[in-house]
């Protein structure tokens, strides 16, 4: 968990849990609203997150039943003063993957999030294979094949770490000097590969990130020359 989004409505609580967690390697973000945090966990460029059950007028459990019925799929680990039962099971169904009761100790905290690291690991298939000479992706049994300007878009994309791209900028990279003057074949291409990445299981896929372009999360290829 390189990156952990972390969720509050208190910003004194999002800034002690981000410092504390920096000192343990972590990158951090912050966020205290709940609108905006559900953005930021549709995004692509987080490992995980830790939720706070109470977020002001909002709730942290029905934020993150949205995020999982979008589709979020990394680890979320909650942090509320309420222990009864009922509350962590309510936050545990919604699709949290850890529940932690205030207060805490913060040794907890980290070991709990180590667990949840290995065990996103351990289930991790290994990372497709982008073929320079043939455009091919490989991903466990699964082959596709990509045009050559696919292939240049998806290499475009895996080498920015999964950081967005925008739209402007591809198209300056792949078609500005073709003489071509339109945009929108970004988006075109965009499709093409979604549509070749969602056939299988290739551990990555293209997000649109609002306002900054595209990213491809997940896991990044491994490019070869044969």
């Amino acid at each position: 968990m390189s990156k952990l989004l972390i969720i509050d409505d208190d910003p004194e609580i999002t800034s002690a849990l981000a410092r504390g967690l920096q000192l343990h390697g972590y990158e951090t973000e912050t966020q205290n609203r709940a609108d905006r945090a559900l953005d930021r966990l549709q995004s692509g460029t987080h490992a995980g997150a830790i939720v706070d059950v109470m977020l002001g007028a909002d709730s942290g459990i029905d934020l993150v039943r949205a995020a999982r019925g979008k589709g979020v799929s990394i680890p979320i680990l909650m942090l509320s003063a309420l222990s009864e039962v009922e509350h962590r099971a309510a936050g545990l169904e919604a699709g949290a993957d850890d529940y932690v009761v205030k207060p805490f100790n913060f040794d907890e905290l980290v070991a709990r999030l180590r667990v949840q690291e290995h065990r996103v690991s351990a289930t991790r298939p290994g990372p497709a294979r982008l073929s320079r000479h043939s455009r091919t992706l490989q991903g466990g049994d699964a082959t596709v094949t990509l045009t050559e300007r696919e292939f240049d878009v998806l290499t475009l994309l895996a080498g920015k770490a999964q950081a967005p791209v925008a739209r402007a900028d591809i198209f300056d990279a792949l078609w500005a000097s073709d003489g071509s003057g339109n945009e929108n074949v970004v988006d075109v291409y965009i499709g093409y590969l979604r549509k070749k990445l969602s056939s299988a299981d290739f551990g990555m896929e293209i997000k649109t990130i609002r306002n900054r372009g595209f990213c491809l999360t997940g896991q990044m290829p491994l490019l070869e020359d044969g």
